[in-house]
């Protein structure tokens, strides 16, 4: 065998135990650290303060809103004045009133008793200022309870002095200024007839 027969077997033969040999294995680098990791290792070594872990929030002053909204939905008895002008009420006559712009079936269904009696205020043994306080009050709770029709008892006047029915005319006068009274007429005998009147009021809206 020849010097160059001789060379090229050898050269294969180191390349067949070159390819013989495993792949050297290579470590996966490990992932970059996240941004914990990099604050604790900031941080190593440093003493953490003791506080509270609470924070002192700064009390928030307070707001008008609740007061204001109070202030308007308080009953104004001084807008309820005894001085109207309305002519003298005859003996038995009938309270009756339709505020203008309402049609006139509205009042003929509130004496027939078309509505329902969702409330009632009884005003016997109050003297006229604290009856007058008792009515706007009991309007404005109806109203915002979303009552439509009320009955109120004046009384006859029987035990009052002459037997005038003091009340009677003095709440015709307050009723009929009151924004939320629609209409109101003397009542069924069977709900009090001249001892009392039914008052419809506004429908409340939805806030």
């Amino acid at each position: 065998m020849d010097s160059q027969t001789r060379r090229r077997l050898q050269q294969f033969k180191q390349s067949l135990s070159a390819r013989a040999q495993p792949a050297p294995v290579r470590t996966p680098s490990p992932p970059p650290p996240d941004d914990h990791t990099l604050f604790m290792n900031a941080v190593r070594g440093s003493t953490p303060l003791r506080q509270d872990k609470r924070h002192p929030h700064p009390s928030a002053p307070p707001s008008p809103w609740p007061q204001r909204q109070h202030a308007d939905l308080a009953p104004h008895t001084e807008a309820m004045s005894d001085f109207w002008p309305w002519d003298e009420l005859a003996a038995g006559e009938e309270l009756l009133y339709l505020r203008p712009g309402q049609k006139l079936d509205t009042l003929k269904k509130l004496r027939r008793g078309h509505w329902l009696v969702q409330a009632e205020l009884d005003l016997h043994g109050y003297a006229s200022e604290a009856a007058r306080q008792q009515v706007a009050e009991f309007l404005h709770a109806a109203q915002q309870a979303r009552r439509r029709c009320v009955r109120i008892i004046h009384g006859k006047g029987l035990s009052s002095k002459n037997a005038e029915p003091v009340l009677k005319l003095k709440l015709r006068n307050w009723l009929v200024q009151r924004d939320e009274v629609l209409a109101f007429s003397q009542a069924r005998p069977a709900d009090g007839g001249s001892g009392a009147v039914l008052v419809l009021l506004k429908s409340k809206r939805n806030p």
